[in-house]
């Protein structure tokens, strides 16, 4: 049987395709785009809540509630991500939020992935 380069060709693409789908649905979860109503920092425990207008679509069954959650609000992108939504607050402008698809921070609320402002 011989081993022609069309044929690894085949294969490669085939593989990429496949690692594509796994990577998009290892990744996928919630997202919401609105202005921020509110965000709520708590002394206790840290923790880093998101209150967007509109609804939130594709959440998690770990995420009953509306609100977000910032991962690691010590982490430098904790804070960029804090820092975004602080100034879209401020200034009215839309954010797109974008979720992680798991509730490690808190049992109730997804975890923020991304956060864009318009």
């Amino acid at each position: 049987m011989r081993f022609f380069a069309r044929d690894f060709i085949r294969a490669c693409i085939l593989f990429f395709l496949l690692s594509l789908c796994v990577t998009n649905v290892a990744v996928a979860g919630g997202g919401q785009t609105g202005q921020v109503i509110r965000i709520f920092v708590r002394q206790s425990d840290h923790v880093v809540l998101v209150d967007i207008a509109g609804t939130p679509s594709n959440r998690p069954a770990c995420a009953p509630y509306t609100y977000w959650v910032i991962k690691d609000e010590t982490s430098l992108t904790g804070k960029q991500q804090l820092a975004l939504l602080m100034l879209a607050k401020a200034t009215g402008q839309t954010v797109v939020i974008s979720g992680t698809g798991e509730c490690t921070r808190l049992p109730s609320g997804e975890d923020i992935d991304a956060v864009i402002v318009q």
